[in-house]
């Protein structure tokens, strides 16, 4: 992948769709986010985070106003600029270095906490850029990982497919080929789902890539604050019977994991 200084549609399309979104709008999932990372690693204001993929810079964002230490990294020049003027209404200016994760030099040992929320998904070569946020973690670091889940009845990237929960379901060129026809050819430059991914495939990468303890949502979950009675019931059940977690990942909505080093 390239940085593209030129507007692209995608990221157009993006900005405009999210306009009138205000930092409090996130606030519920930035906090979802810290709850997982903080069952599993303590955060402090000494505590060394990156974001990898912005976007508009709410987490980095929420995280300055909370008194913790988060940059990020972002492709888009673009988002990076929305960012800053967000940022600048509280008095702010986010960390946010231009880079694409395959070429981007992060750093060894660096970081103890990795953010990488809705984005794998769009990094093309995706082994090398986790292999890079993995080498970024000091020993003990904490990744979260957030991004598609082929099989799910949910897709989340491409909404006005008619049969949309299947959208990630069909194989890479048919996807490829059917958002170039609606959304033009520079989809392909930024914004495309290049990967719909699956469980096992990627728990063996993290494997790869070195993390000790890797957690699958299933895993991680915390009992005690699931919202409702049926998810409740449903990760015990997943938590006792082998097949049942296999078909609750296999069709959740997202790939979710916590992979420490």
């Amino acid at each position: 992948m390239k940085i593209y200084h030129e507007e692209l549609s995608d990221v157009q399309r993006y900005l405009a769709n999210h306009k009138d979104s205000e930092l409090d709008d996130k606030r519920s999932y930035y906090e979802s986010i810290m709850q997982s990372v903080r069952r599993f690693k303590q955060v402090d204001a000494n505590t060394k985070m990156i974001e990898i993929g912005t976007g508009t810079g709410w987490f980095i964002i929420l995280s300055l106003l909370e008194g913790l230490n988060c940059r990020g990294m972002e492709i888009s020049p673009q988002l990076i600029q929305r960012a800053k003027e967000i940022g600048a209404k509280y008095n702010l200016t986010p960390d946010i270095m231009l880079a694409n994760l395959e070429d981007a030099d992060l750093g060894y040992e660096q970081y103890d906490v990795a953010i990488c929320s809705s984005v794998f998904e769009h990094v093309e070569l995706w082994r090398e850029g986790l292999r890079k946020v993995a080498d970024s973690l000091k020993p003990g670091g904490l990744m979260f990982f957030e991004s598609t889940n082929k099989f799910s009845f949910h897709s989340g990237e491409y909404s006005e497919f008619p049969l949309y929960g299947f959208y990630g379901w069909l194989p890479n060129p048919m996807r490829y080929r059917l958002r170039m026809a609606v959304h033009g050819d520079d989809i392909m430059k930024l914004g495309i789902d290049f990967h719909q991914f699956r469980y096992p495939v990627l728990r063996k990468e993290f494997e790869r890539c070195g993390f000790r303890t890797i957690l699958d949502r299933v895993q991680m979950a915390d009992e005690a604050v699931v919202s409702s009675r049926f998810r409740k019931n449903l990760v015990r059940l997943s938590r006792r019977i082998p097949a049942v977690k296999a078909a609750s990942l296999t069709f959740s909505d997202a790939t979710r994991f916590i992979c420490i080093k």
